[in-house]
């Protein structure tokens, strides 16, 4: 991670006990359709914080392809992740990967345990020079940025480590954009575009478009992310 342009944080933002509730909507062409509910939460626990996110699918889409994932983080009082834990629920398929980070001498390393059913477990060691978060915890330091000191249009990069390997996240600051969400309320957002690759600059998963609130909560108001048909777009509903 030598060399990269790493966004600049903000004091770090104070949270207690906070609850955002999420409509998860699939959109191809003129079809939209709420397909899933999501809650994101965080408590203080000690010096830090506890935060978790739940995602299941309705009814209707149960019949389909029934989902219940969760992803589990426990963070420093800057964010920074100390154990970030995956469980994922999808049909007949569960897996559950558990993320214990070390940070010390400017570098950041992690033990990545993998659990499947009726597979062996797998260990892997993972490493960067820099900053590491997971999955979760980056939401949390996106909500943190300093978006004053940040240009718009500039890429700044930094690190996530997810069950299995490295990657690299490219945040692109676009600006700020006015949105309405699903209930017709209108916003003003920090627009973020958000790209995932692995050392080798292979794209590692699909671009997002992250949304959000350039009020002092700096609430997550949209992510968008593309399907090889169509897009999800997961909207706040408080």
């Amino acid at each position: 991670m030598m060399g990269l342009v790493i966004a600049p944080v903000a004091s770090a933002l104070t949270l207690t006990n906070e609850s955002l509730n999420y409509q998860i909507v699939y959109h191809w062409g003129v079809l939209w359709k709420h397909a899933g509910d999501a809650t994101l939460s965080i408590s203080k626990h000690g010096d830090g914080y506890n935060a978790q996110l739940t995602g299941k699918t309705r009814s209707w889409a149960d019949k389909i392809y029934p989902v219940r994932d969760t992803l589990k983080c426990s963070m420093h009082s800057n964010f920074r992740p100390i154990k970030y834990e995956k469980l994922t629920h999808e049909k007949s398929y569960y897996a559950r990967d558990v993320v214990a980070f070390n940070s010390g001498g400017g570098g950041t390393s992690a033990k990545c345990t993998r659990f499947r059913k009726n597979k062996p477990t797998v260990n892997i060691n993972l490493s960067t020079s820099g900053v590491a978060y997971d999955m979760l915890s980056v939401f949390y330091m996106l909500r943190n940025l300093d978006f004053d000191q940040m240009a718009t249009n500039k890429v700044y990069k930094t690190c996530i480590f997810s069950g299995k390997e490295k990657e690299t996240l490219t945040i692109k600051y676009v600006g700020i954009k006015p949105l309405q969400l699903r209930d017709k309320s209108r916003h003003q957002a920090f627009h973020l575009k958000l790209s995932f690759t692995q050392d080798n600059g292979k794209k590692s998963s699909d671009d997002i478009d992250a949304y959000i609130s350039t009020g002092a909560k700096r609430i997550p108001l949209m992510v968008v992310g593309k399907l090889p048909i169509g897009e999800v777009k997961c909207y706040y509903a408080k």
